[in-house]
């Protein structure tokens, strides 16, 4: 029964977690208003893939290995930052500097192309700080005498509980009201969430 409750503590801690402002859920957002919830449950699967790697990293205790290695985590650092920074770019340019159409076929995914997947994928891997969120978390939950299934319980509610609930706030943004506005305010919108991948971006470089 102790078991059960601390895998329940540990699914409520990571929901928190994977639901705070970040890159991944920023991405998300911005796919699923603009391609619909089908681009958006394509991500979904991306991030939770790239959690599957987080999650072997982080249970494995190779964690330390971000900290310990000063170069390792700096290219790690500047690559998520370039990403971050290339995706605003490209959000900016579809309204702002062009709306060629090529340009609006590249931002505008087709389901079928997987090219939201990937880029999920791409952004949750390019997180330096994925790894060491979840051993710092999972740590608690490591502790003591627990049976060898235990890591891989706490792996399988990372990814299929991420992939499940970003899943679902993909399609909870269809709800029309919200839909019909952000087509209105797609311009103003999609700069705002230019601006915090900015951010974001930037608290990687200095932060």
């Amino acid at each position: 029964m102790t078991g059960a409750v601390d895998l329940l503590a540990f699914a409520g801690v990571m929901a928190l977690g994977q639901f705070s402002p970040g890159p991944d859920m920023i991405l998300l957002t911005r796919t699923a208003l603009k391609s619909g919830a089908r681009a958006g449950a394509e991500m979904a699967l991306g991030i939770a893939t790239g959690l599957v790697f987080h999650s072997a990293v982080a249970f494995a205790g190779l964690a330390l290995a971000f900290q310990r290695n000063p170069l390792l985590a700096e290219i790690l650092r500047w690559g998520a930052a370039a990403y971050l920074l290339w995706i605003s770019y490209r959000m900016v340019r579809e309204h702002w500097f062009g709306s060629s159409t090529a340009v609006n076929e590249e931002m505008e995914v087709t389901p079928s192309t997987g090219r939201p997947f990937m880029r999920g994928l791409a952004c949750n891997l390019l997180n330096p700080k994925a790894a060491l969120f979840l051993a710092a978390v999972s740590a608690p939950f490591l502790r003591g005498s627990h049976p060898g299934w235990w890591p891989f319980a706490l792996g399988g509610i990372v990814v299929v509980q991420g992939g499940a609930l970003w899943a679902l706030w993909a399609r909870l943004l269809q709800w029309k009201p919200l839909s019909v506005r952000y087509r209105k305010l797609e311009r103003w919108i999609d700069g705002i969430f230019a601006m915090v991948l900015v951010t974001l971006a930037l608290v990687l470089i200095f932060g």
